[in-house]
């Protein structure tokens, strides 16, 4: 989290829009192999969880039951040239907006592991068109073959630490001007985002 206070913005449902928007992150845990992060598809449950599977081979797998352990999701981000500003003599920066999620990790049982898979495949295929795929298309014995290679955990968020840093500490004038300048060289979330959620 970053430490300047500004770029910090207390919104409970901001964030959770952030995690179903993104819907994928890090997970990162101190095990008794040493510091190790699984990459992974998140759902939140909207009530204070965050549930993600690993696969049963995974680094973390083995340990993170009963863990406290940090999630990381990464939003959109943008270098910022100090050519951008009409006062040059200033440095570059980086826009971005990250979440951390604090929390102690339970395993889950295979119902709810079944319940977080379809909760996700509806998610992402609701984001596509055509007719969304479920799994009961899926032979079930090839279903019961797959879930057994995956793990289910539910993380408990105990700390939510945002960064939403979109050039709040710049005048209205000159956060347009870098929010132009970063959608003109391919960062347009970022930009738009800039003016979206800074007033």
């Amino acid at each position: 989290m970053h430490p300047n206070p500004e770029f910090r913005r207390d919104d409970r449902a901001l964030l959770e829009t952030l995690i179903e928007e993104i819907g994928f992150g890090m997970v990162f845990a101190a095990t008794p192999d040493g510091p190790r992060v699984a990459h992974v598809p998140l759902v939140s449950t909207g009530d204070g969880a965050l549930q993600f599977h690993l696969a049963r081979g995974n680094a973390l797998t083995r340990h993170i039951h009963g863990m406290t352990v940090l999630a990381v999701i990464n939003g959109p981000d943008g270098y910022v040239s100090p050519r951008w500003y009409a006062d040059q003599g200033q440095v570059p920066t980086w826009n971005y907006i990250s979440l951390e999620l604090e929390g102690r990790v339970r395993r889950m049982d295979a119902d709810g592991l079944l319940g977080q898979l379809e909760a996700l495949s509806a998610r992402e295929e609701g984001r596509l068109a055509g007719e969304p795929w479920t799994m009961d298309k899926t032979p079930p014995d090839y279903l019961r073959k797959l879930l057994a290679g995956i793990v289910g955990f539910e993380l408990e968020i105990l700390g939510w630490r945002e960064t939403i840093k979109l050039s709040q500490n710049k005048p209205a004038d000159e956060r347009e001007r870098v929010a132009n300048a970063l959608e003109a060289n391919g960062s347009g979330a970022i930009a738009a985002l800039m003016r979206n959620l800074v007033q």
